[in-house]
């Protein structure tokens, strides 16, 4: 009798194994996001309960409500902006932060300090820091450009600064994050590819452009999905900075949906514009992946 089991046995031991060892993963996963999402969208199609009266079925009508809510479109407007400006720009910072402090230069430890101190501070910390860059008469950037002959600016109280005022502090709290992966993967890159490239006398961009960058787009898909993410789920730093005004400028999608539910007790419709979340980050995630993942190569 052979000591060694059949080929086809350890073939499903190995699969067994591999189940178990993901097992917790798939747990968790299915305990906090599936599952929660699932009852969202279920619960969507119900009214919100008072009381002792249950939730009533009302299919359609909270998307229906919805549609008709200003409110509404103009946080999808305004997260929309946010993202669209916020996740570019922090990829592009992180990865040039990556570029620099990967070379042989001064200091080179403290710098990536400095870059990354952002990242672990608390956002309602980060907030309070930037309020008072942002302060009128007396704030920092106020200061900097009295310096230069110009006035005092309310950045957070003038609906056309207060967006803009939100998205750089963003960038400034998610760049240096961002920059760990972009280092991570650029250690992995080869030296002997700029080495060639040099004796071929290739430029500065003609390497980034030929070598560095096709060989960071795994990365950039990664942090370009994560990012997308992050620039939806913003919620402690409008409450922390503007409460969503002035006159609805800062009001993005989440902190609307935070107010319908917890300000407002409207569970139904809060779920509702929770439904519309997920759908719109799976879509937009897919796009990503479309687009970006015919560019990556993991060999």
């Amino acid at each position: 009798m052979s000591p060694h089991p059949p080929r086809q046995a350890r073939t499903i031991n190995v699969h067994i194994q591999g189940w178990l060892l993901a097992l917790p993963a798939i747990v968790l996963l299915a305990a906090f996001t599936h599952i929660p999402g699932i009852a969202t969208i279920f619960d969507s199609f119900y009214a919100t309960p008072h009381g002792k009266r249950p939730a009533a079925f009302v299919g359609w009508a909270q998307y229906q409500t919805m549609w008709t809510d200003p409110i509404a479109w103009t946080a999808l407007k305004n997260n929309l902006l946010y993202a669209l400006i916020t996740v570019p720009l922090s990829i592009g910072l992180a990865l040039a932060m990556a570029l620099w402090v990967a070379g042989r230069i001064k200091g080179r430890s403290a710098l990536r300090l400095a870059f990354f101190t952002p990242t672990i501070l608390p956002m309602v910390a980060a907030a309070n820091i930037w309020i008072f860059f942002y302060t009128p008469d007396y704030g920092l950037l106020n200061q900097i450009t009295r310096a230069f002959g110009g006035g005092s600016v309310n950045w957070l109280g003038d609906p056309s600064t207060a967006l803009p005022a939100l998205m750089a502090v963003t960038v400034w709290k998610e760049a240096g994050f961002f920059m760990i992966f972009y280092l991570a993967a650029l250690q992995q890159v080869s030296p002997t590819l700029y080495e060639a490239a040099r004796m071929e006398n290739a430029g500065r961009w003609t390497i980034f452009r030929r070598i560095t960058w096709p060989l960071v787009m795994p990365t950039t898909l990664f942090v370009a999905v994560n990012a997308l993410i992050n620039a939806f789920r913003v919620v402690d730093q409008v409450i922390a900075m503007t409460g969503g005004g002035p006159n609805n400028a800062t009001t993005l999608l989440l902190f609307y949906i935070y107010q319908v539910g917890f300000s407002f007790w409207d569970t139904g419709y809060a779920a509702a514009l929770s439904a519309l979340l997920l759908a719109l980050l799976g879509l937009v995630s897919m796009l990503q992946f479309a687009l970006l993942g015919r560019n990556v190569h993991y060999r």
